[in-house]
């Protein structure tokens, strides 16, 4: 019997949902994941979210129910996906940056031929494409009984001696001086959790990094 995270665990803050998360199994469209690295981003707080300027047609989904996915495009050629934590109004999200395929093996080989497994789930993109998300999951439950995926807790807790925290990954910060917020959490020693590069300060409104929902 699986033990499905209620809404409650997403209906708190965006930095104790992203840690927390650490080591749960995201499951849709027949694989689960692993959840190895995420980074939270914090809407109207947040100059590094796509929410920060407030609510438009792309974001409107961050502004609704806790536990729901907000699935992005970017580059012209990559989806990622974001949970959506908080309360409704209050646009917060948490980027699911990389993880270990735990189940479903021969379809997510069929959806990234040719990629050795610790490859699979490594990067937002290719996590994404893994799980078999897209356009069509924007705004889909993973909570309650009409939910389409499912997110539940570690099988084992996550020994806090090897959570590490640091700067999200090309995402600079707010206005364009440099600064960086340590809002990306991932598992130490994990062979799946993404390369780090920085992100170049910017004097404007960043909206469409592969990192910054």
């Amino acid at each position: 019997m699986t033990s499905i995270l209620p809404t409650a665990f997403f209906a708190r803050d965006v930095l104790d949902v992203a840690r927390d998360l650490l080591g749960c199994r995201v499951t849709h469209a027949g694989v689960t994941v692993r959840l190895t690295e995420v980074e939270a981003y914090a809407g109207a707080a947040d100059p590094g979210s796509h929410a920060f300027r407030g609510r438009s047609p792309r974001t409107e989904v961050m502004f609704g129910r806790p536990g729901r996915l907000y699935v992005y495009f970017t580059y012209g050629m990559h989806w990622c996906a974001n949970v959506v934590t908080g309360h409704e109004g209050a646009a917060s999200a948490v980027l699911l940056r990389a993880g270990e395929v735990v189940a479903g093996h021969d379809l997510a080989a069929q959806r990234r031929p040719g990629v050795r497994p610790r490859d699979q789930a490594r990067g937002p993109a290719r996590l994404a494409t893994t799980l078999g998300l897209g356009r069509a999951q924007n705004g889909l439950a993973l909570v309650g009984a009409r939910a389409a995926g499912r997110v539940e807790p570690p099988e084992t807790p996550v020994d806090p001696a090897v959570v590490r925290t640091g700067p999200r990954v090309g995402v600079s910060g707010a206005g364009g001086d440099g600064e960086v917020f340590p809002w990306r959490f991932w598992l130490d020693g994990e062979p799946s959790v993404s390369a780090y590069r920085p992100g170049r300060p910017r004097n404007r409104h960043r909206g469409g990094d592969v990192a910054a929902p």
